[in-house]
């Protein structure tokens, strides 16, 4: 009895200390911007080099954030961390694919860039949404866009918005047009092999695709349109709901 009270205290002490650091660090990096991620490492290593500018999230063309959300998670303004939809979206793909494709959001892969290590496991998942909903209880969403415009891979060794514009394009990131900033998007699912410099046929169609798709979703970062566009998204879910309720009933 006394070894499981002692198994169970130290079980506690270092669940504490877990959440109280993990917090910490999380409500750290909402204030001053990540030094490094562990991927950036790893491409210093690989690539000699890395290219990397922080650039703000005012200073960043708006287009840039816009499409990202159109590309990779066009619920970010409205979830709290976790898409079950581009979930399910993801399984149903995967089922009629070889190619594995996760449901990730912007949040997830903004905690999975900043606070872990590369590799797949069940621990680092783990750890993925512990850290998804630290910055989504912690940080903006601005500040999340922000972080992930600042640290995601956009190119062999280019991390960020500002080295992407300048290595792509000779620009700024506050200079990017809305098909520049396309065509940056275009390349996010992965940016070692695809160019924004040199772009293949199949990255240019990708472009038209984010193009296509920012239309259709429109400017979220603006509060009248992320109100129409909640409101959207509830009456899709109540139709959904309600065609799930009939199929059960014919059961």
């Amino acid at each position: 009895m006394r070894r499981m009270r002692s198994v169970i205290r130290v079980l506690f002490a270092t669940g504490f200390w877990f959440v109280l650091v993990t917090a910490l660090w999380t409500g750290l990096l909402g204030l001053i911007d990540p030094p490094v991620t562990w991927i950036m490492i790893e491409q210093a290593f690989e690539q000699e080099h890395i290219q990397r500018d922080q650039a703000d999230l005012a200073v960043i063309a708006r287009n840039l954030p816009l499409s990202v959300i159109a590309s990779e998670d066009q619920r970010f303004m409205t979830h709290s961390g976790f898409s079950w939809e581009a979930m399910r979206k993801a399984m149903d793909r995967n089922k009629k694919s070889k190619r594995v494709r996760g449901g990730s959001t912007i949040s997830q892969q903004t905690a999975k860039n900043v606070f872990l290590w590369p590799g797949r496991n069940y621990l680092r998942k783990g750890m993925e949404a512990w850290f998804t909903v630290l910055i989504e209880i912690l940080w903006t969403k601005e500040r999340i866009l922000e972080v992930y415009l600042n640290v995601a891979e956009m190119g062999k060794g280019v991390f960020g918005a500002e080295a992407a514009a300048r290595n792509c394009f000779g620009t700024t990131a506050a200079r990017l047009s809305k098909a520049q900033c396309a065509l940056i998007t275009a390349t996010l699912p992965s940016p070692r092999r695809f160019n924004c410099a040199r772009p293949s046929g199949y990255v240019q169609g990708r472009q038209q695709w984010v193009l296509r798709q920012m239309r259709n979703v429109g400017d979220v970062l603006d509060p009248e349109v992320l109100r129409q566009r909640r409101e959207k998204i509830e009456r899709e879910e109540e139709r959904r709901a309600a065609r799930d309720a009939r199929r059960k009933a014919k059961r």
